[in-house]
């Protein structure tokens, strides 16, 4: 839910600071919070130097090059083709997860994800088309980011059995800032800050860097620590049917059939993947 108000925010965001620049300042934010309750809550936020080399790569996929592409895509491609790109994340972890051996694909799980991408494409081309006219390079960005943050949340997995989500998620979006770092500073150097609206830019970064960025990603985590990252990205297929329940609320768009029937066929393959922890309990990683 979190996550599908991000996409309102974030397009209405972008549109008055440079997309790198603000996810930088977002994501920055995002990670000292999240460090300094680590602190709070675990006493400690080192890490074991065997871990950092591994915890950066992660960090630089899910956070660094994917908050660079995301934005940047979402910046000169419809809302609605970015959520229907970013809703692919499930079948490129299925397939990550299971070349990395952090889960087990399984036809269900595949099954499950095919039926739920087809419902996340209803919606979509429903509520803003979906035309093989519109295929841009932002559309394309976007599937890399997907890819990206399939291999966040599936190489995370493992990490996930020696530091907790919190300690994970802190250090995994700092070291993803840092790759952020170059193009966010170059780009925010060049806004003319007097023409940016403060409170509203405030309350986005607040609203994307602490609920979203911070918030969002610890229970990402912690559901990956879990149940594995497959069944978690699963479940991610929500959010970009919400968003178009929210844009319609806050931005005045209209709901069509066709979306409704897309978010039953959602639900219908959330329910096919999820359908197999009762007879596959110990698919899950401890």
């Amino acid at each position: 839910m979190i996550w599908a108000g991000n996409f309102v925010v974030v397009k209405a965001a972008i549109g008055i600071v440079p997309p790198v620049g603000y996810s930088l300042v977002r994501f920055l934010l995002a990670g000292l919070i999240l460090l300094a309750i680590c602190q709070w809550q675990e006493g400690s936020v080192k890490l074991p130097r065997s871990d950092i080399l591994p915890l950066f790569v992660i960090g630089a996929m899910g956070f660094g090059v994917y908050q660079i592409l995301w934005p940047t895509a979402l910046s000169t491609t419809t809302a609605g083709n970015s959520a229907l790109l970013v809703a692919s994340t499930p079948i490129f972890t299925a397939l990550v997860a299971a070349a990395s051996g952090a889960d087990v694909l399984t036809r269900r799980r595949l099954l499950g994800a095919v039926v739920a991408f087809a419902g996340v494409g209803l919606v979509v081309a429903a509520g803003h088309g979906l035309g093989a006219q519109r295929i841009a390079l932002g559309d394309v960005l976007t599937l890399v980011a997907a890819l990206c943050w399939a291999i966040y949340v599936s190489f995370g997995a493992p990490i996930l059995r020696r530091h907790s989500p919190l300690r994970t998620t802190a250090w995994a979006i700092l070291f993803g800032t840092i790759v952020m770092l170059p193009p966010g500073a170059w780009q925010l150097a060049g806004v003319d800050w007097a023409r940016v609206p403060l409170a509203p830019a405030g309350l986005a970064v607040l609203y994307s860097g602490l609920l979203a960025g911070s918030i969002g990603n610890v229970i990402v985590l912690r559901g990956v620590q879990l149940l594995g990252p497959t069944r978690i990205t699963n479940l991610q297929f929500v959010p970009p049917a919400v968003a178009v329940v929210l844009a319609a609320i806050f931005l005045g768009e209209s709901i069509q059939i066709g979306q409704i029937a897309g978010g039953l066929v959602i639900v219908a393959g959330i329910l096919i993947a999820r359908h197999e922890r009762k007879s596959h309990p110990r698919a899950a990683i401890a």
